[in-house]
């Protein structure tokens, strides 16, 4: 199903009876999405400088209070715990869960700071907007994103290398995607690398590190943004003893237009 159409309003509320279990790219044409990171609060202060030092990574947008499961002002009435489509948890750095839903931690403990990170698919429609391909949504398939050698600022206990996005983009294209994309940092803003996958450490753009492999045509260039799961690339080479994230291409839908986070 085509689910541009909906509210944000209507897709959390399928996604919190269970009747949505999808990546969400091409979801609420014009809403913003974002990425999900929840902590205990003794790690919280840490994130929270670690997102300040790396803001194409990590484009914060909301915090949080201890304990409270929703984010008031992208998303008020939202449940951090069951809005999204897929979780995951992390102990000690190691994927040990993938969940539809996480409130039995928030109810099995009162100290979780969740943090909700810009996302590339809010830069989507106006890519859209201005006839440029998005081959995933086109494809039906999650976005592809890769490990890369680019290091993040370290910040108290976190640190690691920056997950990158890919979208092909025709050649004649790459300027007008560069320039739009560029308008919006607080979705993670203009590309970090383009056409030279090799010199970011990306050796294989047919078995991506997290969602799916796209065609790539005759007439395109590979074009990597920076992308909201580096905080899992970071909790995998940190190990805090506990995180909460998404999982890859599963945003949480705000209730924010994305023409309202350009400069």
């Amino acid at each position: 199903m085509n689910y541009s159409a909906f509210t944000p309003a209507e897709i959390r509320a399928l996604i919190r009876a269970g009747k949505l279990d999808a990546p969400t790219t091409g979801y609420c044409d014009g809403y913003a999405q974002g990425n999900l990171v929840v902590l205990p609060k003794a790690l919280a202060w840490d994130f929270l400088l670690f997102c300040q030092r790396n803001p194409k990574a990590c484009p914060l947008l909301e915090v949080a209070d201890a304990g409270e499961r929703s984010f008031f002002q992208f998303a008020p009435g939202s449940d951090i715990a069951q809005d999204i489509p897929r979780y995951r948890i992390y102990r000690n750095g190691e994927l040990t869960e993938e969940t539809t839903d996480v409130v039995r931690y928030f109810e099995e403990r009162s100290d979780l700071v969740s943090f909700l990170i810009g996302c590339s698919f809010s830069f989507e429609s106006a890519l859209l907007d201005a006839n440029i391909p998005v081959r995933q949504i086109e494809e039906c398939v999650n976005v592809p994103m890769y490990n890369t050698n680019i290091p993040c600022t370290p910040a108290g206990v976190f640190s690691g290398n920056m997950v990158v996005s890919m979208r092909p983009i025709p050649h004649a294209q790459v300027p007008a995607a560069v320039a739009i994309t560029a308008g919006m940092p607080r979705v993670h803003g203009a590309p970090v690398q383009i056409g030279t996958p090799e010199a970011i450490g990306i050796t294989d753009l047919a078995h991506p590190d997290y969602g799916d492999a796209v065609t790539l045509r005759p007439g395109e260039t590979p074009v990597f943004w920076p992308c909201g799961v580096t905080p899992q690339a970071v909790v995998m080479h940190s190990k805090p003893e506990f995180c909460i994230t998404h999982a890859p291409g599963y945003m949480f839908v705000t209730d924010v237009k994305n023409t309202l986070l350009k400069f």
